[in-house]
């Protein structure tokens, strides 16, 4: 087992591994924020703390996702989580990192969980078998993202992956709604990961008053 999931306390300091683990299992909730407009993707992610969704997550596969990066550390302060998400290279990893993301996120595993670990941020490393789920163990990784989360079972699958697993901290991602983040936790999800349903087109430069509502439901549901 992982030094890192192992490590799964809520205790500990506000970085690293162990205050990641901390910020997420009290909120519960990862947005995760994918957009065509670099400018409304950074008025997304303050909305989105501004509106009680302290982690947030800038997908690298977004239009000027590390420039958002960049922005969005200058105007949140060197404390907030940021997370690079869609990591999938070690330029990947150290190129966000430069940019002032404090936490690495991954569809899968390879050389971004490896360079994440590496640099010593906490990696939420993306894992959808068994197979997965000791690999990224034994790489190190902070916390498990199950993902696809809604085409391989929902809920369901959370349950059965636990019951081997049943210590370890996973986040659902993919196709999380209100009604799918509240049947995840009840079947002990650490966290969800939400992105369109909880962003919407926001990041696309859609309505920030709506993007603001739905970030008050979720945080009620995850609450």
């Amino acid at each position: 087992m992982t030094e890192g999931v192992t490590k799964s306390s809520t205790g500990g300091s506000a970085t690293g591994a162990a205050g990641f683990l901390a910020a997420l299992r009290a909120r519960r909730l990862l947005a995760i924020v994918r957009g065509r407009d670099p400018e409304a993707s950074l008025r997304t992610v303050l909305a989105l703390v501004e509106s009680g969704v302290p982690l947030v997550e800038v997908s690298l596969s977004g239009s000027g996702a590390l420039g958002v990066l960049r922005r969005a550390r200058a105007e949140l302060g060197p404390d907030a989580w940021l997370g690079a998400g869609t990591v999938l290279t070690a330029d990947d990893a150290e190129s966000a990192a430069a940019e002032g993301a404090n936490l690495i996120v991954t569809p899968g595993l390879g050389a971004g969980v490896d360079t994440g670990i590496g640099l010593g941020l906490p990696v939420l490393a993306g894992v959808l078998t068994p197979t997965d789920v000791i690999a990224a163990s034994a790489a190190g990784a902070s916390a498990l993202k199950v993902f696809p989360a809604a085409a391989t079972g929902g809920p369901d699958y959370l349950k059965a992956l636990r019951g081997p697993f049943p210590d370890l901290p996973f986040v659902p991602v993919g196709g999380v709604d209100a009604a799918a983040a509240e049947a995840y936790l009840e079947h002990g999800a650490a966290a969800v990961g939400v992105g369109s349903p909880l962003v919407g087109d926001a990041a696309d430069g859609g309505d920030l008053d709506a993007l603001r509502r739905r970030a008050r439901r979720f945080v009620e549901v995850c609450a």
